[in-house]
């Protein structure tokens, strides 16, 4: 008996002292920052489909893709810089691809959230509770968002808690706007009150301004943006077709012909990143994780 009350009393001062012998380890600025940028690839990966692909798998990708590329660059032109530019441009292919893919589906998800209200307000006037009203959406909503409700309806089948379903739903979706419409309804669930309508239906009208705004915007850009990429592209273009002469080859092999190379891609990287932050509109962040 004094045996099993002395170990008891040492688990106790151990679980006492823990606290002070194993601090918890504070979040730096810098894991912050790494966990943010981890956050917005899976956000990408989501939007572009690819959720369920490890970040990993991505990687060996884009590098695949890049030896391929510098294999045939290599090939075909056999000059050293060249061949090293084509490396760098396989490399950042893949995560263009999805960033841009992303970015298509997130424009076009804008533009059916003010319906997902709609749809939300209908079935809440109508007496539907709210888990049967998000999960209508699967097969009612638009045709973008059916199946992350789908997924959410047979996921609350399953386990019957609505909380763990719309977390899980929040991350496919991965929209800001998503996040707003679903924590509204998280807590009109949770607190309860009459306004879920009312402010379900202000939403619906803020959404529906700002997407016809975004688009305005974005109709007026177009054309510029296409002449910048036209222009940034022209070059490089231009030195494919030049590279099918061998004093074209010959010339870029040397020194000044390496350095002109990494100059052009210098510039080219700052120009169209400037372009891209000079015309892109303010995002909405995610803060309900």
């Amino acid at each position: 008996m004094s045996l099993a009350l002395g170990a008891l009393l040492g688990v106790g001062v151990l679980l006492a002292l823990a606290p002070i012998l194993w601090p918890a380890k504070a979040t730096t600025g810098r894991d912050a920052e790494r966990s943010a940028f981890a956050r917005r690839i899976r956000d990408d990966l989501a939007l572009a489909g690819l959720g369920h692909v490890p970040i990993p798998v991505i990687a060996v990708v884009a590098i695949v893709f890049a030896m391929v590329l510098g294999a045939v660059v290599q090939a075909v032109m056999q000059v050293p810089t060249i061949t090293v530019v084509a490396l760098l441009m396989g490399a950042a292919a893949v995560p263009l691809a999805i960033g841009s893919r992303a970015d298509r589906r997130r424009a076009a998800n804008r533009a059916v959230w003010p319906d997902v209200v709609d749809h939300l307000v209908a079935s809440v006037r109508s007496g539907v509770p709210l888990p049967e009203s998000v999960g209508a959406l699967g097969e009612l909503g638009p045709s973008q968002t059916r199946s992350a409700f789908a997924a959410f309806d047979a996921e609350y089948r399953r386990t019957g808690n609505f909380s763990l379903c719309l977390d899980r739903l929040k991350e496919m979706l991965a929209d800001p706007i998503a996040d707003r419409i679903l924590e509204t309804l998280r807590m009109a669930r949770e607190v309860g009150g009459t306004e879920l309508t009312a402010v379900l239906r202000g939403l619906s009208g803020y959404l529906r301004e700002d997407a016809a705004l975004r688009a305005e915007v974005v109709a007026r850009q177009s054309w510029i943006r296409n002449a910048a990429r036209l222009g940034v592209a022209a070059p490089w273009l231009l030195l494919v077709v030049l590279s099918s002469r061998h004093e074209t080859l010959v010339a870029y092999d040397s020194p000044a012909g390496a350095a002109l190379i990494v100059v052009g891609v210098i510039v080219t990287i700052v120009a169209y990143q400037s372009m891209n932050a000079l015309g892109r509109l303010p995002e909405e962040r995610r803060w309900f994780r």
